[in-house]
């Protein structure tokens, strides 16, 4: 099965960190440090972050084909230490142990098919939601609150 999970460009997050809390507040964004283990996945190094670690929790665009009806956004978690993470053949480590919600989409942007799986079966979802070929990308979720995990492409 040949796919790759490419995380978030970190570019465009970087000037938000220098916003001061009131300038985040006003974009509704939220500076957060990490408290516990595994509990902030980073979308861009698509890991969970150290304790300690700084990150910022706004609101990102995933969806964003205008004529479709999928039209999406929703919370993320960025951190600002992260270097843009690829994984080709295998889930990212934030992705490896929990339930997500998988969404199988065609070039204009319009649901094919949706399933929910965790661990090893995320990898049978995949190579069949790819065994399609009007598939051109699937979108995953953390299915317990819904938001926007990655993006999952052809290789």
């Amino acid at each position: 099965m040949s796919f790759q999970i490419l995380g978030l460009d970190a570019k465009p997050f970087a000037p938000l960190f220098e916003l001061d809390d009131a300038d985040l507040r006003a974009i509704g964004a939220r500076r957060v440090h990490a408290d516990e283990a595994d509990a902030y996945p980073c979308r861009v190094s698509l890991t969970r972050v150290a304790v300690g670690e700084e990150l910022l929790l706004l609101n990102h665009a995933h969806q964003t084909t205008a004529t479709s009806p999928y039209r999406a956004a929703g919370p993320i978690f960025v951190s600002r230490t992260a270097k843009t993470g690829l994984y080709r053949g295998e889930l990212p480590p934030m992705m490896r142990d929990r339930l997500l919600s998988l969404r199988a989409y065609d070039a204009a942007a319009f649901i094919v098919d949706a399933d929910v799986a965790e661990g090893g079966d995320v990898l049978q979802v995949i190579e069949r939601f790819f065994a399609d070929p009007q598939v051109a990308h699937i979108d995953a979720h953390f299915a317990r609150r819904g938001c926007f995990a990655a993006r999952i492409e052809r290789a």
